[in-house]
């Protein structure tokens, strides 16, 4: 018998047996029958699956160490954290809030990398307070802000920084989502990042003022495809190019932070960043530039823990209104998955766990139970005719849901369970 074609989306964590979705080999409709709906499953052997698969493409193809740099605000959950921490994984983070519960799980300050935008005096306070943590410098502005506090009360303290420069190549799956260049494809100004003409000035601003700049950092957006392979390859060059040029100024870098961007496949047409690729012209431009910096950087954040996640909804009821179809939840949006709702170009495959593949197709929209008319999670897509009691899953639950969720309508934000 020949072996029954996969869906495009099942992977280690998620896998159709009998025309049902089993999570971690449990049928999905009975774990939300024992632990209710809504509800988000995360598998921690997923994550590391895609991190050991993330480091071995990186090791194979890069002369020198490769850092990864969890991007914590796509997933903060403690367990989960901890289970990067046991995998030598570093930390990106984005406020004082995240450093300080990056700490709690364990991680060494020296394995922290804070990068902020709009950072106010008493977020320097809090990090100069910390012993180790690294301070990514978004702005010269903020950088006079942390020469004034380090004068004040930190004046004989080491303190290690990173520089974000603006390479003026930006990339992402949606406007909003770009964070390099002048502006978005819809005319928002990027606020992130220094002038690339006054980066090395502000590198020697901050020698002179006392820190140590140890790394070069460098992020044009989120949700890379296959199709911004040739824009990233040539925010490479240029961030290459630049540290040559920091070196010849007497700057030997320790690391060059090349950000993150990659993530998961969302949906069956959408072409996968190739990582390999990248990987490989990092570690060519490298090898042709002679820097020999102790280790490149890269911030995976919803490549690791995007698809190791699950949000499982019940269907209340179906309805019918002006010949639309709805497959009504008991979850919204706002309070579980808000990247649709934020986003118009996210969407997240949904299955139906009871019957993932049949004949009999409807086209569904699946509305949450908010108070808001963009409180949808999928409109107008083709899937097995859903019924009352139908559980629902929601792939790609893992990034930038449950971190992104609100109490919108005083609804509650769904439960977590790490599997």
């Amino acid at each position: 018998m020949a072996d029954k074609k996969k869906m495009w989306w099942e992977n280690e964590y998620l896998e159709v047996k009998g025309n049902k979705l089993f999570i971690n080999q449990r049928d999905a409709s009975e774990i939300a029958e024992e632990y209710g709906t809504p509800l988000f499953l995360y598998s921690k052997h997923q994550i590391r699956s895609n991190l050991h698969r993330l480091q071995n493409i990186f090791k194979k193809a890069v002369p020198v160490d490769t850092r990864v740099y969890y991007a914590m605000k796509a997933n903060y959950h403690t367990e989960l954290l901890a289970t990067l921490l046991e995998e030598d994984v570093w930390i990106d983070a984005v406020s004082p809030g995240e450093v300080l519960h990056a700490l709690r799980v364990g991680f060494p300050g020296e394995k922290i990398l804070f990068t902020g935008t709009s950072v106010s005096d008493r977020d320097i306070q809090t990090l100069f307070n910390l012993d180790g943590v690294i301070l990514n410098i978004d702005a010269e502005e903020q950088l006079e802000m942390m020469r004034a506090r380090r004068e004040k009360q930190h004046k004989n303290k080491r303190i290690e920084v990173f520089i974000r420069w603006n390479p003026g190549i930006g990339r992402g799956f949606s406007p909003k989502a770009v964070t390099a260049g002048e502006t978005t494809l819809d005319g928002t100004p990027i606020k992130f990042g220094i002038e690339e003409n006054q980066t090395i000035r502000i590198f020697q601003k901050a020698a002179e003022y006392g820190f140590k700049p140890v790394g070069l950092h460098q992020h044009l957006g989120s949700g890379w495809t296959k199709d911004d392979l040739d824009a990233v390859r040539s925010a490479v060059d240029k961030m290459i190019q630049k540290a040559v040029e920091l070196s010849q100024e007497g700057f030997a870098l320790e690391v060059l932070d090349f950000g993150g961007g990659f993530g998961p496949r969302y949906s069956e047409d959408q072409e996968p960043f190739p990582i390999k690729e990248y990987a490989e012209y990092i570690g060519k431009k490298l090898k042709q530039s002679g820097l020999t910096p102790k280790a490149i950087a890269i911030e995976p954040g919803k490549f690791l823990v995007g698809d190791a996640g699950v949000l499982l909804l019940r269907v209340e009821y179906i309805k019918e209104s002006y010949g639309n179809r709805f497959a009504c939840v008991d979850g919204g949006t706002f309070n579980s998955v808000p990247r649709p709702a934020i986003y118009t170009q996210a969407q997240h495959h949904i299955v139906n766990c009871a019957r993932v593949e049949t004949k009999r197709l409807e086209k569904i929209t699946v509305p949450g139970n908010l108070c808001e008319t963009g409180d949808v999670f999928r409109k107008e897509i083709w899937m097995p005719a859903p019924e009352k009691g139908d559980i629902l899953a929601l792939l790609c639950a893992g990034a930038y849901c449950r971190s992104m969720a609100s109490n919108f309508n005083l609804r509650e934000i769904p439960e977590e369970i790490v599997l």
